[in-house]
């Protein structure tokens, strides 16, 4: 047996600027995973806005397609728990197929509804909450695949690329959605869904067989026992907790209609503009993410990328405050204010700055949150976990968006985005600086 090389042999890594691909040459399995969600990510993303559009043609009401999302919130949380259970006592590749299975088939229903013409507005709620909780459950326990077919190393490369997967399809597929509908209708834009679908099964299908190790128990148990283990790794609960305060204070997306009709104009136009920025910033932070391989600290990458996130949000806060300040301005000397008139072009270009910004920020946190995970977890409690994760980013953003409604109605536009920022730099750095969570080093990971 050759003797193990010294530290003075082993070559430093080579900084890239780029994403690293080494996860897709290591394992083919993890680059048929990756590939075949990205592609079928972009068919969910056109389905959610297409469902949107179908229930408001036959409705005409705006509260109706509001109810989408409610319908699916406690569904979204009741199997984000049930999947990490499910993801830790049987086969993986199984669940990840029967969760797939589902979806698609669920995608299909909503084809044949709209190819039939039933215009009745409950089936669309129903199928909606399927395919929500399809991608609830795939996304859980894909998490868990990822760090048997990986080493750990490659593990925050991995999360970068499926990080641009994301990007892909919050970016193409509603665009997509909006052109198929307009061109050739609902049933047409459903069933390219249906196609492409396909290839996430093309995914699954080639993973091996993934038995969870140290699993067994069932049911209730399962869930305690995920709990009681949350309870004793301070390092995982932490990460939770920094992105449950980043997205309860920084998430101005619901302020995104007002503030086109009534701050920087542009209505429609400036709504699509400033949602594409955060996954355009999103995207962009995953392309050029190769030095992320190189950092070791984690909490502290997480602390700063997340203070970053706060900064951004205050920023756009500022932008909403000085033009709502010039708009009130401009009306009280008689002129008639851009806000109705037409576009502030130097308002939205920086708002879209700092949602870009914002955007980039939030997806570095992901990467090293989501290895953290991953890489400190046990793999028998993995799923669960990853459960709990799902729940954490699935229910923040709805509180995040009741305290922007609250903040409108104390206050203006401006005041909870400006003020959310601010708690956010001010917690986030506070839990981070004064505990262990910042000296987490991932050559010695600890939950």
């Amino acid at each position: 047996m050759s003797p193990e090389p010294s530290t003075t042999d082993t070559p430093t890594p080579r900084k890239r600027l780029f994403a690293d691909i080494s996860p897709l040459k290591e394992s083919p399995a993890v680059a048929r995973l990756l590939v075949g969600f990205s592609i079928s990510g972009i068919g969910s993303q056109m389905t959610i806005v297409a469902v949107g559009l179908n229930v408001y043609e036959l409705t005409h009401s705006t509260f109706a397609v509001s109810l989408v999302g409610a319908f699916v919130l406690f569904p979204l949380i009741f199997f984000g728990i049930w999947g990490g259970v499910l993801a830790d006592r049987f086969d993986r590749r199984r669940v990840l197929l029967v969760a797939a299975s589902v979806g698609w088939f669920a995608t299909i229903g909503l084809a044949l509804l709209a190819w039939f013409q039933v215009e009745v507005v409950w089936p669309l709620y129903l199928l909606s909450v399927l395919t929500a909780v399809s991608a609830t459950v795939s996304g859980t326990v894909r998490f868990s695949i990822l760090p048997r077919l990986l080493p750990a190393r490659l593990l925050p490369a991995t999360a970068a690329l499926g990080g641009i997967g994301f990007g892909l399809s919050v970016t193409v597929g509603p665009a997509l959605a909006g052109v198929l509908v307009a061109a050739f209708g609902f049933g047409v834009t459903y069933s390219v869904d249906v196609v492409l679908f396909l290839a996430a099964f093309a995914g699954i299908v080639s993973l091996p067989s993934v038995i969870p190790e140290g699993g067994g128990e069932r049911g209730w148990a399962s869930i305690t026992s995920g709990i009681r283990f949350l309870r004793t790794a301070p390092n995982v609960r932490m990460s939770f907790l920094v992105d449950i305060i980043a997205m309860t204070f920084g998430r101005p997306q619901v302020l995104f209609p007002a503030v086109g009709a009534l701050v920087i104009g542009g209505g429609p136009v400036t709504v699509g503009i400033l949602t594409a920025a955060g996954a355009i910033g999103a995207l962009a932070s995953s392309v050029f993410s190769g030095r992320l391989e190189h950092v070791r600290r984690y909490g502290a990458a997480i602390g700063w990328s997340i203070a970053v996130y706060g900064a951004c949000i205050l920023g756009f806060g500022v932008v909403l405050a000085v033009t709502d300040a010039g708009n009130t301005a401009s009306a009280a000397a008689g002129a008639v204010s851009a806000a109705w008139a037409s576009v502030n072009p130097p308002a939205l270009a920086l708002a879209s700055l700092f949602m870009a910004g914002s955007g980039a920020s939030d997806n570095i946190s992901s990467i090293f949150r989501q290895t953290m995970l991953q890489t400190a977890a046990p793999d028998q409690m993995r799923g669960r976990l990853q459960g709990i994760f799902t729940v954490v980013v699935t229910g923040g953003p709805r509180v995040g968006d009741l305290y922007i409604g609250l903040g409108v109605a104390a206050s203006s536009l401006w005041f909870p985005p400006l003020l959310g920022g601010a708690i956010i730099i001010v917690l986030v750095g506070s839990l981070v600086r004064f505990t262990a969570f910042r000296r987490y080093d991932s050559l010695e990971p600890t939950p």
